[in-house]
């Protein structure tokens, strides 16, 4: 195994695995979070049994009981001031993910346990249902899978977003959701009759249409194809769909315009996008991902990254968090908007009306029939 070396100090010092080791993730370290004291730095000293035995790192799902399930924003750069995520940590393994640093919070690192240690809400459902029944309730959009994956994975066995549509379904409350997955194919006969009322939304993150970039970018996400098909099935069955690209990589994904059109032809009318965001931890792993994917180009992306954060790796400020300042962020926002308006998108938003919701029967407010 690794001998570990520890030592007190402020100083964030990744821990790494063999480059073999890492196939289908996204970090190749285990970053220490910005609240660790003790730092390690490893060494193989001949008993390295990632490296004997090629064992990539397992995902593990951890239960929890959370405290509350819609979780409120009041940040004027955001278009929903309500979401439900039913997991922490994403198996996808995207490595530009802004939600990653919330592992830190659980003592746990940013890197590959962000995307092999899934925290999973056990009391999603009930406190679902128990927050839509509160008295004086007032309904408003739900965003679903806005910070981790919503259909990673491990939803295939947890159905815990699916539960909370089918509460959704229930009590009529207008949601959308987020996705790479093609896992959301799987709750259409919950999600399109909703659609039908106005009531749901489902938008795909296609940040590229070139594959191998993908597998890099988000190894355990579906490929672009697969991700295309599925707008094609979600519109063919009456669900308003749209497209995400984000995030906007200088000298990365550079086919705003191709992937523009192919989620047209799929069906999607509408379309966003942001340039990348790179907090806390997510700055060093970013660069370290450079480094181990694209080193010759490593330098040259991470200075146009600065150009459009005021010289930094990253500017919180709400005005430019999302799309970035600067000439380069200019230009991304002139190939969006030239694009879409070319194309058609973002002529017509979905209503979303509330007049229709009813509280869910197990909170004790069931009408008298």
């Amino acid at each position: 195994m690794n001998s570990i070396d520890r030592s007190t100090s402020n100083e964030v010092a990744p821990v790494h695995v063999p480059l073999h080791a890492i196939k289908g993730r996204g970090a190749a370290t285990r970053l220490a979070h910005r609240f660790e004291r003790d730092t390690r730095a490893a060494f193989d000293d001949g008993w390295d049994l990632i490296a004997a035995d090629g064992a990539a790192p397992r995902t593990e799902v951890i239960w929890e009981n959370a405290r509350s399930i819609i979780a409120s924003n009041d940040s004027p750069d955001i278009h929903f001031d309500r979401s439900i995520n039913p997991y922490r940590g994403c198996e996808h393994g995207c490595i530009y993910c802004y939600a990653r640093p919330t592992h830190s919070y659980l003592n746990l690192s940013p890197g590959l346990d962000f995307e092999t240690k899934i925290i999973a809400k056990r009391n999603t459902v009930e406190l679902l249902r128990h927050e839509l029944g509160r008295k004086g309730y007032r309904p408003q959009l739900i965003a679903i899978g806005t910070a981790t994956d919503c259909y990673q994975p491990v939803e295939r066995e947890l159905r815990l977003t699916r539960g909370v549509i089918e509460v959704l379904h229930e009590t009529n409350h207008p949601f959308a959701l987020v996705t790479k997955g093609s896992g959301v194919e799987r709750d259409i006969d919950l999600i399109a009759p909703m659609a039908a009322k106005g009531l749901a939304a489902v938008y795909l993150t296609i940040t590229t249409l070139d594959a191998e970039l993908a597998r890099r970018l988000e190894p355990r996400a579906a490929a672009p194809h697969r991700r295309l098909r599925t707008l094609r099935t979600l519109a063919e069955n009456g669900i308003p769909c749209g497209v995400s690209l984000a995030p906007q990589i200088p000298f990365l994904n550079d086919d705003m315009e191709q992937v523009l059109e192919a989620a047209w032809d799929a069906g999607a009318r509408e379309a966003f996008y942001h340039v990348l965001r790179l907090p806390w931890e997510v700055a060093p792993l970013f660069r370290q991902w450079l480094q181990t994917h694209y080193p010759q180009r490593a330098e040259r992306v991470m200075h146009r990254i600065q150009d459009m954060r005021g010289g930094k790796d990253y500017e919180a400020d709400f005005a430019t968090r999302m799309k970035g300042s600067g000439p380069w962020a200019d230009l991304i926002g002139q190939r969006f908007r030239k694009t879409a308006g070319r194309l058609g998108f973002n002529a017509k938003k979905v209503a979303f009306p509330t007049e229709g919701f009813r509280p869910p029967a197990a909170a004790g407010q069931g009408t008298l029939f």
